[in-house]
This record gives structure tokens, C-alpha cells and sequence, in this order.
């Protein structure tokens, strides 16, 4: 009588000794999809110096099968045993030996990292792209002198273009941004000075708020996302299609050609663009008081010039100008560190993102404590 349909379904390995063999039988359908013997249950306390497959009534199998052979065949190599499959179907046979060449082994004698040793490592890859930073940065400076000394070879037509991509092109995303930076500033403003009756001091707030901080911060953040993962893009994309090694091949440097007229363009482009969302977050705290507050455009202006004079003017330009090269030095670096392949253009973009957020808020706080140093 034959065995039952659900007994012949299951998988099934039965091991038993044959000297100093063990012979295990396969039976059953061995499907991913279904629970499978693991080759430990099956060996058991067993440590036989030969392991031979056998089969039985298999009524199909998958990858399945071979995970289990995977499985013994590692066992057999660190007990010094042989495996045999000769019993197997052929199909199964060639997909088991060219799974077998395909695996990676990891070194028997691979330790994991210490915590020391992973600082260390951490801290020489630091210092690696400290060193690549410097040695960006003296490339750009060499190139401004040498821009200062012959003006005449700059690439003014390279720089205008950009000038217009990363100036009026960018006037849209930074009004709404400046705008409801400052309604947001006003509404909060708004809810503390009311409980003390100096609805009037939302403009000092918003006003001082804006020219000094917020609107070279925003202007910054925006353009590091849009022009700054631009550039990376763009450089990168150069760097992968061998452009910029052929700019060197014909002695050119990437440096002068690429670089400095994008650094210019934002380092010229980012003051006025910071100016605009001046006036547009001062526009959007107006238009919160006016509505909110009952305060009159006329009355809010008028408060607002108390506390606002040249100086929160030229601090917040001084910010915005620092924060346009940092911009443009980060997309550019990235962009000439991508690696040859669009994901590495990719990676490239993000990390010059990351980089001149971060280096952006980092030069704000050193202004922020440099300029109360010095009154400003």
C-alpha cells in the first residue's frame, strides 16, 4: 500500500549510520514556500567522516534542496568530512556545484573590530577628507588670485549663466519660503506678546529675526538643496562621462573652467537674494499683524526701523555671502569626489546637501559669538 498523500507532500531527511558514513534520505516535496529539516536536527549527535545523499519518494523540489545541501557541506568542511550527491538528479547536481564556486567564505581568522580600532579608522578616513578639503580650498583661493591678477580670463559668459540659473531662477522658492518664514515668526510672536499687551513688538521681532538670521539662514538652506545638489550633479556627471579628465588632458584646470565660476556667481547672487527674502518675511509678519494684530503697515514700519538699523543689515549680508561660497564649494567638491557611475552621481548630490547644511549652521554659530565679540 502506498503511504499516505500528506506523508509523501512533507520534506523529509532520514539519517542513519553506515560505519563511518551517514546516509541521508530525501523524501517528500522540499519547497521554500514550506517548513524543511534543517541539516543540524538531521545530524544529530552524529559525526560520521562521509555524508552520502540518497533519495527517496521526492515528489519535487527548489531551492529548498539546495540550501540544505548548502547547509551540510559547510558542516563537512570544518569536520574535515566528504559529502556525495552522486544520488541526486543531475539538474539539481549542477545548480548545487555552482552554488557552491558562487558562495563567498569569509576568512577563518577574520575578528570583529575592536572599539579603538573602529576610532581609528573613523578617525583617518576624518583626516583624509580634512586634507581634501584643504587642498580644494587652496585650488579655489590660487584661482581667485589668479582671477584678481587677470580678470580678463575668467569666464564671465560661464558665470552670468549661472548667475541667472541659481539668481533669478531661484526668486520664486525663496519669496514663498522668506514669506511664510515670517508669517510663521509673527503668529508666534504674536501669541506671547499679546498676553502682555506688545502686540507692536511682532515687528521688532520679526524684523530683527529676519535681517539677521532668517533670511541669509533660508536663502542658504534653499539654494544648498537646489543649486548646490545641482552642481554635484552636474560636475559629477562631467567626471563620469571623462570630461574633466580631458579638461586636464588639454591642460585646463576644472578648478578654473567648472569651479570658480559657479563659486562666483553665488557668492555674488546669495547678498541679493538674502535682501529679498528680507523684504518678503518682513512683507508676510506685515500682512500677520495687519490681519491678527490690527496693526497698521505705516505703524509696523515705523516700529520696526527702532530696532533694525545698518548694522543687523550688513551682518545678515556678511552671513549671506559666506553662506553662498560654502554652497558653492561643497556642490563643487562633491561633485569632483562623485564617483564614475550615476549612483555615485547620486551620492554626490546628497552629500553636498548634508555638507553645506551642515557647514552652514556650523559658520552661523561662529558668527553668531564673533559678532557679539565685536558688537555687531
Amino acid at each position: 500500500m502506498p503511504p499516505p498523500p500528506d506523508v509523501i507532500s512533507a520534506a523529509d531527511a532520514e539519517a542513519r549510520l553506515d560505519g563511518d558514513s551517514l546516509i541521508v534520505q530525501l523524501s517528500g516535496r522540499w519547497s521554500i514556500m514550506e517548513p524543511y529539516p534543517s541539516w543540524t536536527h538531521v545530524l544529530g549527535s552524529h559525526r560520521p567522516k562521509a555524508v552520502r545523499v540518497t533519495l527517496g519518494e521526492m515528489e519535487s523540489w527548489d531551492s529548498a534542496l539546495l540550501l540544505f545541501l548548502l547547509e551540510a557541506q559547510r558542516w563537512c568542511e570544518g569536520a574535515g568530512a566528504t559529502l556525495n550527491t552522486e544520488a541526486l538528479p543531475q539538474n539539481a547536481r549542477t545548480l548545487f556545484s555552482q552554488l557552491t564556486a558562487a558562495k563567498v567564505l569569509e576568512p577563518a581568522n577574520q575578528r570583529g573590530k575592536s572599539f579603538l580600532n573602529s576610532v581609528g579608522l573613523k578617525t583617518v578616513h576624518v583626516w583624509g577628507m580634512i586634507g581634501e578639503i584643504s587642498y580644494f580650498v587652496g585650488e579655489c583661493t590660487l584661482s581667485a588670485v589668479h582671477l584678481l591678477r587677470v580678470p580678463r580670463k575668467f569666464r564671465w559668459r560661464d558665470c552670468l549663466s549661472e548667475m541667472q540659473q541659481c539668481g533669478a531662477m531661484a526668486l520664486p522658492i525663496v519669496g514663498l519660503i522668506s514669506f511664510l518664514v515670517g508669517v510663521t515668526l509673527a503668529y508666534t510672536g504674536a501669541i506671547i506678546l499679546r498676553q502682555y499687551g506688545g502686540d507692536i513688538y511682532v515687528a521688532d521681532l520679526v524684523g530683527l529675526s529676519m535681517v539677521r538670521e532668517m533670511g541669509a539662514m533660508m536663502t542658504a538652506v534653499v539654494l544648498a538643496g537646489r543649486t548646490g545638489a545641482a552642481f554635484a550633479a552636474q560636475i559629477g556627471n562631467m567626471k563620469a562621462g571623462e570630461e574633466v579628465d580631458a579638461l586636464s588632458t588639454l591642460g585646463l584646470s576644472p578648478v578654473d573652467f567648472l569651479v570658480m565660476p559657479r563659486i562666483v556667481a553665488l557668492a555674488l547672487m546669495m547678498p541679493l537674494l538674502a535682501m529679498y527674502a528680507n523684504g518678503l518675511g518682513i512683507l508676510g509678519g506685515m500682512t500677520v499683524s495687519l490681519g491678527l494684530l490690527n496693526i497698521p503697515p505705516s505703524g509696523y514700519w515705523t516700529e520696526m526701523l527702532t530696532i533694525v538699523d545698518l548694522s543687523d543689515i550688513t551682518a545678515g549680508l556678511i552671513k549671506a555671502a559666506t553662506f553662498g561660497l560654502i554652497v558653492g564649494l561643497c556642490g563643487c567638491l562633491r561633485g569632483l569626489q562623485a564617483e564614475r557611475s550615476a549612483a555615485g552621481v547620486g551620492k554626490a548630490a546628497t552629500s553636498a546637501v548634508v555638507t553645506a547644511i551642515l557647514l552652514i549652521i556650523v559658520a552661523d554659530s561662529i558668527y553668531a559669538v564673533v559678532f557679539n565679540i565685536v558688537g555687531l
